[in-house]
């Protein structure tokens, strides 16, 4: 009888941890491109950001994100996130900024700002960041 119950058990344990499998998200490619200027390191801190936020938009469905460049990375966009930082009244000088674009699905009712059941490309994600500190997402869209 106790072999019995401990493979009803089992049995139940792999149906269980099969159905898990199946309800995974879909994986999100990412492309690293080439950068002179941040590690994979540097891009998996950002990529982290932006998927934090991403994970909000409730039944939108996150296919890639890919790196800008560094051209993306001037003095002009740095001097942009650092005039966005200073209308928000914060106090930080940022000496590094980043750019990535992600392609995604939204929810097929829509809702908020969302078209129904639409793909949206080449959308933008600006971080920026102070001497290699924790990045902070500045502004995100078309």
């Amino acid at each position: 009888m106790k072999k019995f119950l401990a493979a009803a058990l089992a049995l139940v344990c792999v149906f269980l941890l099969a159905g898990c499998g199946a309800k995974s998200a879909p994986e999100v490619k990412i492309d690293y491109g080439n950068s002179a200027i941040y590690s994979r390191e540097d891009m998996d801190a950002a990529i982290a950001v932006i998927r934090e936020l991403f994970g909000t938009w409730e039944g939108c469905e996150l296919h890639s994100i890919v790196y800008g460049s560094d051209e993306a990375c001037s003095a002009e966009n740095l001097a942009w996130m650092n005039a966005l930082e200073a209308a928000n009244d914060a106090k930080e000088t940022f000496t590094e900024c980043i750019m990535f674009k992600s392609d995604f699905h939204s929810p097929k009712n829509g809702g908020g700002a969302w078209n129904p059941d639409q793909e949206y490309t080449d959308w933008s994600w600006w971080l920026a960041r102070s001497e290699g500190g924790p990045w902070k997402l500045m502004t995100f869209g078309y």
